[in-house]
């Protein structure tokens, strides 16, 4: 029986995808769990198997060409079946992929050979840098990678297919990326429908940051101050499980579990892992699966379950100097937080003027699911745990 292979929606925010590559080609057999195309999410790059075993009789869509989810791209069939129903979505098919001819590599490229590369040697790449190599026709095993243990990254092969003069023309149009467009939709969908409120404290963060440098001292895997943030906002939301909830529209759904999703920076937008039962790990725990996870979001290979269902948010820019800021809540969470940078500052401490160590904190609340003073009370504990970090480095006590 034939096999209808569609554009899949692997998020609720996913409205269409990028197929980036076919994997295999018209009448190449395949078989079930078979990679067979690389995609585009609004959020990953991510493989495209086959749930059926057969021929690749038919691709209807070309490489780099943009679909809307659920749509027809291929037909998987026996060699002599017939696929006119599996077909009758009314999808053209287009010329089989790879009989185009690659566009010629830009000039300069071969100069970025990298030496003592032997012939045959496999090419460590990135997806999205194999994507792109392709697309710009250039060729990988010419190039020097700069990514962990010298793979080539998306950067890279820009850097090497980078026309003289940089950047568009004033007045022109960038395209939306497949994140840009994601992220349009998702914050109209937040701020437009749901009534924000938002809380500032001011935090001494001059014993967290002592935490830290001990951390360091011993020689130890030392935590980022996100990792540390993780960790009380956890601490916080076990003594006001209030607030680890979302609204419903007919109920308050409180959540058995605290996943906390950590905003990471890409270069087209932004994207949310989530350190799954923080309540449940210790810091050097959840530091080093929030390590990982960064990793692999900024090279886009986070699967949906990485990055979805985040009941509660933080979004650090202290390390680009930020002193303060708001966050947009992104749903299911009912409340998040927007961390700025560890400031030195006057402080009067007991009629005298000392230095201090403060960073300005902003939880944002969905005012359907959060009243003000459950709010405040969330912050008070997040505030006290990092002023006085001992509980920090405590192991986890479980019920």
């Amino acid at each position: 029986m034939a096999s209808r292979v569609v554009m899949p929606k692997l998020t609720d925010t996913m409205e269409e995808g990028v197929l980036l590559a076919w994997k295999k080609h018209e009448g190449d057999r395949v078989q079930a769990g078979e990679v067979i195309a690389e995609i585009e999410t609004d959020k990953a790059v991510m493989d495209l198997e086959a749930f059926a075993p057969g021929v690749l009789r038919k691709l209807l869509v070309q490489d780099g060409e943009t679909v809307q989810s659920g749509k027809l791209i291929a037909v998987i069939a026996e060699a002599d079946e017939d696929i006119a129903s599996a077909l009758s979505d009314g999808v053209t098919a287009v010329p089989s992929v790879g009989s185009a001819p690659k566009p010629a590599p830009p000039a300069g490229t071969a100069a970025l050979a990298q030496p003592g590369r032997q012939q045959g040697e496999r090419v460590l790449a990135s997806p999205r840098a194999k994507a792109l190599a392709a697309e710009r026709g250039v060729e990988l095993s010419t190039l020097t990678g700069t990514g962990p243990g010298g793979r080539i990254v998306e950067d890279d092969v820009a850097a090497a297919s980078a026309p003289p003069s940089q950047g568009l023309p004033a007045g022109a149009d960038e395209p939306l990326s497949q994140m840009r467009k994601a992220i349009a939709r998702s914050t109209v969908q937040s701020k437009a429908p749901v009534p924000h409120f938002y809380l500032t404290v001011d935090i001494d963060m001059e014993q967290a940051e002592r935490v830290r440098d001990e951390f360091k001292q011993s020689r130890q895997p030392h935590p980022s101050i996100t990792d540390v943030l993780i960790k009380a906002a956890a601490l916080a939301l076990k003594r006001h499980p209030e607030i680890n909830v979302s609204f419903t529209g007919e109920a308050i759904r409180r959540y058995a579990q605290i996943d906390i999703g950590v905003a990471v920076g890409m270069e087209d937008g932004l994207i949310t892992p989530v350190i799954r039962n923080c309540g449940g790990k210790t810091l050097a725990e959840i530091s080093g699966e929030t390590k990982q996870l960064i990793e692999r979001a900024r090279q886009k290979r986070l699967s949906p379950q990485e990055y979805t269902g985040a009941t509660f948010a933080i979004s650090n820019l202290g390390m680009f100097d930020v002193d303060q800021f708001i966050a947009l809540l992104m749903p299911p969470q009912a409340a998040s937080i927007a961390v700025g940078a560890i400031r030195d500052v006057p402080v009067v401490s007991k009629g005298s003027v000392v230095a201090g160590r403060r960073m300005k904190v902003t939880l944002s609340c969905d005012h359907r699911a959060l009243d003000g003073l459950m709010g405040a009370q969330f912050l008070k504990e997040f505030k006290r745990v990092l002023e006085h970090p001992q509980e920090l480095l405590s192991p986890v006590v479980t019920p």
